[in-house]
């Protein structure tokens, strides 16, 4: 079976070829269904590529089935391949092992998205998101990965963010070969420490290549890890957060929603600000914290899924009710 063209290097292989396994998830079995190319390509996660080479390359619609690849790391460093596509009411995945309940966890589909919804204010602008994008799931992502992508997010696009991700998987990744076809997986903190500021910045990461630096550097000397926020109260997890090189309380809110599963996070970027000042005037308070709180109790207990929604909904160009 061949698991498509992976991200081919000279560097040896890390692990020995492996078997395949595969399954398939029924969409109608998902409360809320499921869609998976605005899963993926919405902003949340920089880990997935498609096979066809033309992920984030804009807003294309049906995409007739493409594959989406990404490697996993077991708590024993093992690295699997993985890979997703979405045709004919199926989910369909394959895996260097039984990846299903990690496909499970990495892309929310155990929400209930008609709950959350029925939770959520039904204004015009949160009704209008919902019905366009509706089956988009907020990812649960790998912490560290994600703490790294969005150090990395700060003023640039989305397709540069991805890019910058998959730069890092071919300079420093572990390799796995799967069918002959090699793959890289994200590399690990360790990996990314070794790693010089020069080599960060010729990957293109520019100005935030001494902070990816330092970053990885305490979570490999065991000073913080970003895991460890999963556990304390959400105000208390974003302050830990920001102890990490290069992140403010934005980032910390991204790491969060996106990774650690505090679904009332509200990432305050420029496009949920605009939307703020436009929309909810009333919420606009003097500093990042004071707003959270406000549009917070504004979205409801799940409000990282309504500001999820508006930013994909705002950023692509959807009107807007007037």
């Amino acid at each position: 079976m061949n698991l498509g063209p992976g991200i081919p290097t000279g560097k040896p292989a890390g692990r020995p070829t492996r078997t395949v396994d595969s399954g398939t998830i029924d969409v109608d079995d998902l409360a809320g269904g499921l869609d998976l190319r605005l899963t993926l390509e919405s902003g949340q996660t920089y880990l997935w590529w498609r096979e066809d080479g033309e992920t984030y390359a804009g807003d294309r619609g049906d995409d007739g089935g493409a594959w989406y690849a990404t490697t996993t790391r077991a708590v024993d460093g093992d690295v699997d391949v993985c890979r997703v596509r979405q045709q004919e009411g199926l989910l369909e995945w394959e895996g260097t092992a039984d990846v299903e309940p990690i496909i499970r966890r990495r892309l929310g589909l155990g929400d209930d998205l008609p709950a959350i919804r029925a939770a959520t204010p039904n204004d015009e602008l949160l009704e209008a998101a919902f019905d366009a994008l509706w089956g988009m799931r907020i990812v649960r992502e790998p912490a560290f990965p994600t703490l790294l992508m969005f150090v990395c997010s700060t003023q640039m696009r989305v397709a540069r963010i991805f890019e910058m991700q998959q730069s890092l998987r071919r300079a420093l990744g572990t390799l796995v070969t799967v069918d002959g076809q090699t793959y890289h997986a994200y590399p690990t903190p360790e990996q990314v420490a070794a790693a010089s500021e020069a080599e960060l910045r010729a990957l293109g990461l520019g100005y935030r290549a001494p902070y990816v630096l330092e970053t990885a550097r305490m979570v490999a000397e065991g000073e913080a890890h970003p895991a460890d926020a999963a556990d304390r109260p959400y105000e208390d997890a974003r302050d830990y957060l920001t102890q990490f090189v290069g992140v403010g309380e934005k980032v910390a809110d991204c790491v969060l929603l996106f990774s650690l599963g505090f679904l009332e996070a509200v990432p305050l970027d420029t496009w949920i600000q605009g939307t703020v000042t436009e929309y909810y005037p009333d919420c606009d308070r003097d500093s990042y914290a004071a707003t959270s709180r406000a549009i917070r109790e504004r979205f409801g207990p799940y409000a990282g899924y309504p500001q999820t929604y508006v930013f994909h909904y705002r950023r692509t160009g959807r009107e807007a009710p007037a």
